[in-house]
């Protein structure tokens, strides 16, 4: 008889690509995990792992038991969604991942308006992260946006749907002379002007780039953070100029600086994702539907 936990540890393995990694995401000592690993052999008669010095790699019969892993635990959380299903109403405790305007927009919102005898956990993660808080088991859902980073990851162990996709707005210095027009302006307007943009690496920064590329130019970058509010602090003050998610700039409530429709902006698209399998459980459709409902209720901007 295969022991599912010790498939759980192989599945975290295959995912992880090293047993540090595996450890630390099921919160386990590499030593147990390679105890549970070895005891895995056994019970299959099969060599899983082939190790070279440090590095290890999954055998072929590996690399079949580890698909056989990502089904057994879709079927399990099926199991799992079937008897909470037949509980009368909703009731218990729901973890969601996302990233802070995620939060700030849909999340918290969600969490307000949740029965009492609903509890929403949440925790603030980006990208791949947020995905693999989800494929560990840490989260229920999670909330991310669709780009390079997160596109293909997991993809056979999570149903993905859209949430909503919000454009990026430009800031600009309130003295800066585009400032205080109101129709949408050309990013190419702004090609002469010092840039402000997240870090190297930050999903956003790659879309910033994208798109004054395709107006024509390279941005001058002067000064750089990953928090939007301070990104607008220093568009406040002059530094530069930026392009911002709209709703980012909706959570920073007043700033000095001026905020710009661009004409063709771009967009960033945000989704929601769950592990296979758990899609019937009430608690996650409650969610599901109240995190739909939430960005329904955003700004015609925001909407999917």
């Amino acid at each position: 008889m295969i022991d599912p936990r010790r498939l759980r540890v192989l599945r975290a393995l295959a995912e992880h690509g090293t047993v540090t990694a595996a450890a630390r995401a099921l919160y386990l000592s590499p030593s147990a995990v390679s105890q549970q690993l070895a005891a895995l052999e056994s019970e299959v008669g099969h060599a899983l792992l082939e190790r070279r010095g440090r590095a290890v790699r999954l055998t072929a019969p590996g690399l079949v038991l580890a698909e056989h892993a990502a089904e057994i635990a879709i079927q399990l959380e099926r199991a799992e969604a079937d008897l909470a299903a037949v509980s009368a109403g909703v009731a218990g405790e729901v973890t969601i991942a996302a990233f802070s305007t995620a939060i700030t927009e849909v999340v918290a919102p969600l969490v307000a308006d949740s029965p009492p005898r609903v509890r929403i956990r949440v925790k603030d993660a980006e990208g791949r992260a947020a995905l693999g808080l989800l494929l560990d088991g840490e989260a229920d859902v999670t909330v991310a946006v669709a780009n390079r980073d997160t596109l293909g990851s997991g993809e056979d162990s999570l149903l993905r749907e859209p949430l909503y996709t919000e454009p990026f707005d430009a800031v600009l210095p309130p003295g800066h002379p585009l400032a205080r027009e109101d129709d949408a302006l050309e990013l190419a307007a702004l090609a002469s002007a010092p840039w402000i943009t997240p870090w190297p690496g930050n999903p956003v920064r790659e879309v910033v780039l994208r798109a004054c590329e395709s107006a024509g130019f390279q941005p001058r970058v002067q000064c750089v953070s990953d928090d939007f509010r301070a990104v607008c602090a220093l568009v406040a003050v002059g530094a530069g100029v930026a392009l911002v998610p709209r709703s980012a700039l909706s959570g920073l409530g007043r700033t000095k600086a001026a905020v710009r429709p661009v004409l063709n902006a771009p967009t960033r698209p945000v989704f929601t994702a769950i592990r296979r399998g758990s899609q019937d459980h009430p608690l996650l459709k409650f969610a599901l539907d109240g995190l739909r409902a939430k960005a329904r209720a955003l700004t015609p901007s925001g909407e999917s």
